[in-house]
């Protein structure tokens, strides 16, 4: 039909469906809708078989974030309301929390869409050959649905068609306020710009970020980065650092080197500004370090120990076209992370391209007051000069100089093991 309208008006001369017709054609677009989403092989993800506390032995912190994300999700389903984004590493119940929001909607009549990003974007592509559904319609269809539910955001092939398609989508569901929910393993640095600035309104997004390792990977719950050395290191925590009295030190040594012990117990209690491990190979500067780093971790945290040369071999190799680690995306990981510990810092023997990245991730961190742990066998005065001006800042960074000669002697005398908690 053509609606009776003066010749100003912008409808005027526009086919519109009969109203005895609208309701049909309504409910055919949503029967297609559903019929892309798969979601008939996700009616299994409910809220009722989701365990908002995870795994049994995950850390407090790692099933607190989960079932904030889960009571957030309720809260979704339940009221439709602005948009959800749920971040978080593969298999910690990103996709189960959006399939059960879709099977809770859908249950209630309400029109939705559940998609892979990669999925939705070939349905784009294959509608320009699909008899019975243009491009246009299609599109408007995804773009104006009741809910829709972006699972795996990120993981699309990023062409410049591909950009544009879902930055309308996201802009006209942004602009309009209707109701959309994002799963992301990515952060929002990774993320394109136009698309990054709507996520990051508050009065919109609700950002939930899971800490929960992989379900359906138990014995890899350790949240490490890839580059990390912690792995490695599991051992050497404070219940295991040796304090030598059965060696020949002198009181002064085994005086210096039950401070620096007592210091870094304290910071791991509290990870607050920087500390500096100073001394020479064996003294036991790695050991304080990784124990820091495994009290954090048995917390349920995800410190980043980093021997810093790996670190500089890895950043290198990002550069080789076969890669599979983007460049920024590590970077960004190092400079951000909650607590970094850098094993090995030795800023004389660098390249300036070497020097200018760590300065980056130094300075980063400095002005952030983000907490961390650095070792050396340099002495303050024969550091890259820029490093040095902000380990000199005794408002924000401890120097702990370890003047015990090498470790030669067994572990004759362990402390008591009570330095990691265990998740």
């Amino acid at each position: 039909m053509r609606r009776d309208l003066p010749v100003s008006h912008p409808e005027f001369g526009k086919l519109t469906l009969c109203s005895c017709r609208q309701s049909q054609v309504a409910r055919a677009a949503s029967a297609r809708l559903f019929e892309m989403s798969n979601l008939s092989e996700l009616t299994h993800m409910v809220f009722e078989n989701f365990d908002p506390r995870g795994r049994i032995g995950i850390a407090p912190v790692q099933a607190d974030s989960l079932e904030r994300a889960y009571n957030h999700a309720r809260h979704f389903a339940e009221n439709l309301n602005g948009w959800l984004l749920l971040q978080g590493a593969y298999g910690c119940g990103k996709t189960h929390l959006a399939a059960a929001i879709a099977n809770f909607v859908v249950n209630l009549g309400v029109p939705t869409l559940f998609i892979t990003v990669p999925d939705m974007l070939d349905a784009l592509r294959f509608s320009y050959n699909d008899p019975d559904s243009s491009f246009e319609e299609r599109f408007e269809e995804i773009r104006r649905i009741k809910l829709l539910i972006l699972d795996d955001f990120g993981t699309q092939n990023a062409t410049n068609w591909a950009q544009e398609k879902l930055f309308q989508i996201l802009n006209f569901r942004y602009i309009n306020r209707l109701p959309t929910v994002i799963t992301t393993n990515l952060g929002l640095s990774e993320i394109e710009g136009r698309i990054r600035s709507r996520l990051r309104d508050p009065d919109l997004v609700t950002r939930m970020q899971i800490l929960a390792p992989d379900y359906r990977n138990p014995t890899d719950d350790s949240g490490q980065a890839e580059l990390s050395s912690l792995l490695t290191l599991g051992e050497k925590t404070f219940g295991t650092f040796s304090d030598r009295k059965t060696e020949n030190l002198t009181p002064q040594e085994l005086g210096n080197l039950e401070h620096a012990y007592t210091a870094a117990r304290e910071f791991a209690a509290n990870p607050k500004g920087w500390m500096l491990f100073i001394g020479t190979y064996g003294t036991g500067k790695t050991h304080l370090a990784a124990a820091i780093a495994n009290y954090q971790l048995g917390l349920g945290y995800r410190p980043v120990f980093i021997f810093v040369p790996d670190l500089l071999d890895h950043l290198r190799s990002t550069f080789n076209p076969n890669s599979t680690v983007k460049y920024d995306k590590l970077f960004e990981e190092v400079k951000t992370a909650s607590l970094l510990i850098m094993d090995s810092l030795d800023s004389q023997n660098m390249t300036p391209w070497v020097r200018e990245k760590l300065y980056q991730i130094f300075n980063y961190r400095y002005n952030g007051e983000l907490p961390t742990v650095i070792t050396t066998t340099e002495k303050v005065e024969n550091m890259d000069e820029r490093i040095q001006s902000r380990v000199i800042d005794t408002r924000l960074c401890r120097i702990i100089a370890i003047e015990a000669p090498p470790f030669v002697g067994k572990l004759d005398t362990p402390r008591r093991k009570t330095g990691r908690r265990k998740s």
